[in-house]
């Protein structure tokens, strides 16, 4: 099961913070991922933590982001800093995989939460 909470609408310039529970008895030996959606445009790659702790951030975002992760809680966060409205979409978390090059997520995916920036 996968659950992704903290967002909502806020104002340009705001932060907010994502959390993600995964609920699988193996967290603490996978990676995770964080992904977006807008409308009309695939699911895109944000940022990836290793199981060391180690961010890889995607090429949207990448100095207003920092993700991090709490295996005891299997959960992952993702602080998104300086928000604008080009940021507003349905944001996902995954087990990454590469594919062709590419960052994408399993097969299952929760229902993602909601972040909307208003100018």
């Amino acid at each position: 099961q996968i659950v992704e909470t903290g967002g909502g609408t806020v104002q340009r310039g705001e932060s907010l913070n994502l959390s993600c529970v995964v609920n699988i008895t193996d967290f603490q030996r996978r990676e995770m991922a964080w992904f977006r959606q807008v409308p009309g445009k695939q699911r895109e790659f944000v940022a990836r933590i290793t199981v060391s702790d180690s961010p890889n951030y995607g090429p949207i975002m990448t100095r207003r982001l920092t993700i991090s992760r709490h295996d005891s809680k299997k959960t992952v966060y993702l602080r998104i800093r300086n928000l604008q409205p080009e940021d507003s979409g349905v944001y996902y978390c995954n087990i990454p995989r590469l594919v062709n090059w590419q960052w994408e997520g399993g097969d299952y995916w929760g229902q993602g939460t909601q972040v909307t920036v208003v100018a």
